[in-house]
């Protein structure tokens, strides 16, 4: 069953998921990331990974969604840097 606090993990994993999902489409449709940073999206990435490989640790499915949708949309916006220059 889960508990109360991993309900709370799953609100926030959605709500912090989804603020990337404007910028990734945005992106998309421009064809421009002239505005993104590559350096801050590629520590964010590494950092977005070992919290996924904490949370399967921990087994927390909260922390393994957020941050497995997360990292996917973090990979796209860096593919897209290096794509659309």
């Amino acid at each position: 069953m889960i508990d109360n606090f991993e309900i709370i993990g799953l609100l926030a994993g959605v709500l912090t998921t989804a603020a990337f999902v404007p910028q990734v489409y945005k992106t998309w449709k421009s064809k421009s990331a002239d505005g993104l940073s590559l350096t801050m999206y590629l520590v964010f990435f590494i950092g977005i990974i070992l919290w996924l490989v904490y949370g399967i640790h921990i087994h927390s499915i909260a922390m393994i969604l957020a941050n497995t949708v997360t990292g996917f949309l973090a990979l796209l916006l860096i593919i897209f840097k290096l794509r659309f220059k």
